[in-house]
Order: C-alpha cells, then structure tokens, then sequence
C-alpha cells in the first residue's frame, strides 16, 4: 500500500496511506462530525469541491447500497478516514466502501490523525487541501500545487450539480400540492419526503425562469441545498424575488436559506469551519424547543436575530439559531409566505426532529389555497 499525504495550504502535512484511487484532488478541507451516513455524505451534492474529513474513527462498517444515495454520484473531491473497516458487515450491504470509491475514481487517504486535522481546521478554519497519493512529489511542490486551487468564497457551483432537464417526483397517494423545487444541489431524501405527504414534487434546473416555473402552475416552491458561494448565485436570487412577488409559498432549506436572505436584502458570509453533521443542536426560538439537527453548510446569513426586521416584502423574524456558536439557522416572513432553515429537515441518515417543517410548508400552502396571507 503506497503512501499518501493530506496538504494544507497553510504548509501543515498529514502523511497517511492510500485509499482507493491513487492521483492527487484538491478542494476544501472541512470535517463531518457524523459518526453514521458516510454514504449520505459522499453522494450529497453540497459536499461538490470539499475534502471531507470524517472525525468518527471508524469508517466503513455498514458498506453500500444503492437505496442510500443522495445523488447518483459521489460529489465529495477526497474522502479521509482513521480507520477504514476492513469488514463489511450489514443486511442491505451491497459493496464494501473502498470498492465504490475505486469505481468512481475518489481519492482518499487512511491512517491519519483524523482528531488533530479536525482540531487544525478549527483553529485555522476551512482551507484549501490537496490528497497526494501514490506520487512521488517533495512537499514544497505539493503545497504550491494546493496554493493554486481556487477558495471556496466566489465559487459558483450549482451548475455543475444541478439537474440539467426537469423530471417529477409523483405524489405517494393523493396528489394534494404540487411543487416546484428549485435544483441548487438537490439530495433525493428531499422530494421523497415531500412526495410521503401527497406532494407532485417538479424538480427543475437551477437557472429556470419565472415562466418555467409558472408552467408547473405551483402551490409552492422549494429551494434546495447545494454547494458553493451564495453571493455569486445573482440571477436565481432576482428568481426568488419574482416569486416572493407573485405571492407564491416558498421553503428553503440551507443554500436556499442563504438564497431566499439575500433575496430579502441580508448578507452571507463566509464561516470559519463550517457547521457538518447529523449533530448540530439548534433552538427554535418561536417554541424553545431544541432540534439535533443535519447541517453542510459554510457560508451563513447577516440579520438581527433579537427583533422584528424590516424588507421590502414586509416584517421579518429570525426563527432559529445553533446554539454552538449563534449562527442563524431559520428565518420567515411575517406577512407573506416564505421561510427558510440552515439545515436538512429531511435529514437523512437522521435525526428527524426537524421533519415537522415538512408540515409546516404543506399547512402553508392550504393557507394559500384558503385564501389566507399572513
């Protein structure tokens, strides 16, 4: 087994061995705090131009199959573990981790101190990182390589995930709504979730029009996640105001949160390391209730957090916050219907305290339908 190296573009090096394919991948270094779904993780659109550090030691156990895909790739740019399992063991169990990972060609890295990255990226935060494996380069060149990759801050990247033609997801049982969700970086988790509560859900590409959108004649409109700088996404954020105009219900989740803000004239910015995993506690300030939640996020939203706030679309509030370090988690508008989260409701592989916001998006839209605005 060759060796391998993990390089930040701060010069630290973490020396390790090979997993899977060997080559060299850059990205952005951030680390997952989820000790299960790393099957979730790989496949999750949002993950796009990210080296993802798992910091639960022990990766791999539960193997892969086909049904816990998010997407139908692996979108992560390299993958680094501890301990990867050497055996397989789980009644759905398809394929062991390594051999998916060979198949599509990611690069990783095994054996290195997962626990002392994670602790580096928190001092320093999120930063640039090249995979070397199986390549026989000294490691002032491997960090000059690292330096020339492009930050994470002005990267536009939705395209590349992005559905490119329209496709529905139908209804499970009664059709009730119909929904067209915007495709930033879609997880499947998410139109299933909605399709469980009667939804035709329309999932459209990201650069679709108000007449696109229009045509699927919406009871609502989703915003999904995806990866890259919310800052950059101009002509989907002037979108979002066409549909905050026509007075059509919208729920955004993470990179649609941070789109349906700056639709609202708030700025986003860009965090130190980032919220990832299926462990992140966030109050809701409307019922002071306490959600573990499931977060992959990196740049956050600019709004008062402690008073109504004011837009051109009418009073506002902030509804949610992490309470690790305060960040805003949700907002909502007060006089029309629009609201968003900084998280996955739909939250696969869980937790699930924060699948009500489903319902809440559904009881919307019957307000809609009654006639009933605010």
């Amino acid at each position: 087994m060759s060796k391998a190296f993990f390089v930040l573009d701060d010069g630290r090096i973490f020396e390790g061995r090979s997993l899977a394919a060997t080559g060299k991948t850059f990205g952005e270094a951030v680390f997952q705090t989820g000790m299960t779904g790393y099957q979730e993780t790989l496949t999750d659109p949002s993950y796009h131009k990210q080296v993802v550090v798992m910091t639960a030691p022990h990766i791999g156990n539960t193997g892969i199959n086909k049904d816990d895909n998010e997407s139908t790739k692996i979108w992560v740019a390299g993958f680094v573990v501890r301990n990867p399992a050497s055996l397989t063991s789980n009644w759905r169990s398809e394929k062991d981790l390594e051999s998916e990972l060979i198949e599509q060609g990611i690069i990783g890295i095994a054996g290195v101190d997962t626990r002392a990255i994670t602790r580096h990226l928190r001092d320093r935060g999120a930063m640039r990182v090249g995979i070397f494996s199986g390549l026989e380069l000294s490691r002032e060149e491997m960090v000059v390589e690292v330096r020339k990759v492009q930050p994470m801050s002005g990267s536009y990247l939705s395209k590349d995930v992005s559905t490119p033609k329209p496709y529905v997801v139908p209804a499970i049982g009664e059709k009730r709504f119909t929904v067209a969700a915007i495709d930033l970086g879609i997880k499947a988790a998410t139109p299933r979730a909605l399709s469980q509560r009667g939804v035709e859900v329309h999932v459209l590409p990201f650069d679709s029009t108000m007449d696109q959108i229009n045509a699927v004649n919406p009871d609502g409109v989703f915003l999904s996640n995806g990866p890259g700088d919310p800052a950059t996404m101009v002509d989907v954020i002037e979108t979002v105001r066409e549909i905050l105009n026509a007075e059509i219900p919208i729920f955004g989740i993470c990179f649609g949160h941070q789109i349906l803000g700056r639709a609202l004239g708030f700025e986003t910015y860009k965090l130190q390391f980032g919220h990832r995993g299926i462990n992140q506690p966030v109050m809701d300030k409307l019922s002071q209730r306490v959600e573990i939640t499931a977060h992959n996020h990196g740049f956050a939203l600019k709004a008062p957090t402690d008073s109504i706030f004011s837009t051109v679309y009418g009073p506002g509030e902030v509804t949610h916050v992490s309470l690790n370090d305060g960040v805003i988690e949700g907002l909502q508008l007060l006089e029309r219907g629009a609201f968003s989260v900084q998280y996955h409701p739909e939250a696969a592989a869980g937790p699930h305290d924060a699948a009500y916001l489903f319902d809440r998006f559904i009881d919307l839209m019957i307000k809609y339908r009654q006639g009933v605005r605010a």
